[in-house]
């Protein structure tokens, strides 16, 4: 039997930050990235995955000196007051949002591109992703215990299509391609900045680390280590996808995808042409649709707990149904109306998420430590302290500026973009 009075194990909140971070956020990489190609894709994973750890390691130093079980929310209120409060809300509702929107928009591409491939008809892509949407919003609908049994099973599948997938797509990488022995004169760097809020979604677990502080207790060293694994496991896997895209798919076909729109079909239709064997590729859109599928979920329970929350709807099947209206609706619509912006979206979600996963930390982190100053506050065995002094909330500050003013100036179209 199940001993469910166990201490928590390090294993499981690696587990809990690994499955947090990893997602269809990931599918995006590639596409925003084939500017840039491999060399500063790789080196602008290490700098995002060590900023987003850092940050989080920030928000875990002031979660300690709060009782297990404190929110985000109390975190901000308490210690930057309600005007950041409302920031954090509104960031925090954006992203969900904007998220669920791009889920929409990258599941009923691949509902399409299944449909194409098993039955030879290609269905409007308007009822393809309301499909999507409404039999996965439907599972939210009905419980939180349907979301739990559907996340296990879909979680199991990603993982085995993704250990078959990337087998075979890293065995048949050609280094021509991976090294872009065929260069088309576009320059590298320059399409680094227009990157940067997208990669920082796909680290996006920061809210994790007060449910972790609430699982462990004050146990920072246990915490910290569960941060640093699972932000490992997920840079690695991040690593091999990336270099398994773009082993085998070359850098000027990207230009097609993202003039496509970027959505996730795009870029499977694009590893297609040049993958041997229907089992890889078959793996590999089964990855592709489960990562969505169980990204959609994940987003869609915190959203309608969000939303259920913030509008006082009761857990009744009435009141379940006016959250699902309130909280599933926009992104539906917007993503029937503009089907093709998944790419778009995980951008804009990166950059509100800069606000609440990197800028609202490092204040977070100011704040508490002044307060604890001028409180004289006695160091306790406890206590835990994040590398690198003041420097640490001047880099995350500086790290979250950048990510936020070069995405507002790829909106405006005044940063390159590989196309």
């Amino acid at each position: 039997m199940f001993n469910l009075n166990r201490k928590p194990s390090v294993f499981g909140g690696t587990m809990i930050i690994a499955g947090t971070a990893i997602g269809a956020g990931m599918l995006a990489l590639p596409t925003i990235s084939a500017g840039m190609w491999i060399w500063y894709s790789l080196g602008l994973l290490v700098l995002t995955w060590s900023m987003m750890l850092l940050s989080s390691q920030a928000l875990l130093e002031v979660n300690l000196h709060y009782n297990p079980g404190s929110s985000f929310h109390t975190l901000v209120l308490d210690n930057l007051g309600k005007f950041w409060n409302l920031i954090n809300g509104l960031s925090v509702a954006f992203v969900l949002y904007i998220l669920i929107y791009a889920y929409v928009s990258g599941g009923g591409s691949m509902v399409v591109h299944i449909s194409m491939v098993a039955l030879d008809y290609e269905p409007p892509k308007l009822i393809a992703g309301l499909f999507f949407a409404l039999l996965l919003s439907g599972c939210v609908w009905w419980s939180t215990y349907v979301v739990d049994r559907f996340s296990i099973v879909m979680i199991g599948g990603m993982v085995l299509t993704f250990i078959f997938a990337m087998s075979g797509m890293l065995s048949e990488i050609k280094m021509s391609r991976l090294l872009d022995l065929n260069f088309d004169g576009n320059p590298y760097g320059i399409f680094v900045f227009v990157a940067l809020s997208t990669y920082l979604t796909s680290f996006c677990f920061h809210a994790s680390v007060p449910s972790l502080v609430k699982y462990f207790g004050k146990e920072p060293k246990k915490i910290n280590q569960c941060l640093i694994y699972g932000t490992l496991i997920a840079l690695f896997a991040y690593t091999i996808w990336n270099l398994a895209c773009d082993g085998n798919i070359e850098r000027t076909a990207f230009k097609d995808v993202i003039a496509a729109g970027g959505n996730v079909s795009h870029l499977i239709e694009a590893a297609s042409l040049n993958l041997n064997g229907a089992f890889l590729l078959r793996m590999l859109e089964g990855f592709a649709f489960l990562a969505v599928a169980t990204s959609f979920l994940g987003a869609g329970l915190g959203l309608f707990d969000y939303m259920a929350d913030l509008c006082g709807f009761d857990d009744s099947r009435l009141g379940r149904t006016k959250t699902l209206i309130v909280a599933f609706a926009p992104p539906i619509i917007a993503g029937m109306i503009y089907p093709d912006g998944f790419l778009l979206a995980i951008g804009w979600a990166g950059l509100a998420a800069t606000i609440w996963s990197v800028i609202i930390p490092a204040l977070l982190l100011r704040a508490n430590r002044i307060a604890r100053a001028a409180q004289k506050a006695e160091s306790q065995t406890n206590d835990f302290r994040v590398k690198g002094g003041n420097w640490t909330i001047y880099t995350l500050l500086v790290f979250g500026c950048v990510v936020g003013v070069c995405h507002i100036l790829f909106v405006f179209d005044l940063l390159p973009m590989y196309k």
